[in-house]
């Protein structure tokens, strides 16, 4: 099934079971759009990502950057992440997505694709770090992208276009029924930022 009817209804339950995914729209003017995704590509401490798959480390195109309310340790691939300080305007952001979804967050996880070259895999975001069916609050700048999700037993899929200065909130067991991924498009030339609000539970 495919979404991408321009009338959103953030209460919707875009997912027909088994989790709870609500697309918010456009929650950014273009212009604020626009500025944070040039600051964030500015400012932020970007490094490839790292994953070690088979025994073997692998370095991808995509970059990646970690921060929170502390240091936080963050383990996924089989790679640990340490979180830096928020930067202003992640904190701006986080303020702003917290207030409009009734959620909080104490981390953020921010990745950089480049171009349409660069995507996700199918995955789930289920590590032992995160609360579990905690929210994720998605918000992308830059270009559009599809995004999918794919019912791990029924393989039922969804799809949507996430918008420029948008936001997409995962929750309940979305998690733990559904993978999701950004497949990678050759249409698409411009970078997206995307940053993915969590919750790390106590170390």
């Amino acid at each position: 099934m495919d979404l991408f009817n321009p009338e959103i209804d953030e209460t919707t339950n875009l997912l027909p079971k088994d989790g709870t995914v609500n697309y918010y729209g456009k929650l950014f003017s273009r212009e604020n759009s626009n500025h944070y995704r040039d600051i964030l590509l500015n400012t932020i401490e970007w490094r490839n990502d790292e994953a070690i798959i088979f025994g073997k480390l692998i370095i991808t195109k995509r970059k990646v950057a970690w921060y929170g309310d502390s240091p936080f340790e963050y383990t996924y691939s089989n790679t640990t992440k340490k979180a830096l300080p928020w930067t202003k305007e992640l904190l701006e952001l986080k303020t702003i997505i917290e207030e409009k979804t009734g959620e909080t967050f104490n981390s953020c996880l921010l990745n950089l694709y480049h171009s349409g070259d660069e995507g996700m895999a199918w995955h789930s975001d289920a590590e032992k770090d995160l609360k579990k069916n905690g929210a994720i609050a998605s918000v992308s700048f830059g270009a559009e992208r599809k995004f999918a999700f794919k019912h791990k037993d029924t393989k039922e899929t969804v799809s949507l276009i996430l918008e420029h200065g948008s936001l997409l909130v995962m929750k309940d067991t979305t998690q733990t029924h559904w993978l999701h991924r950004l497949p990678p498009t050759k249409t698409i030339s411009k970078p997206r930022v995307n940053l993915t609000f969590r919750t790390i539970v106590s170390q």
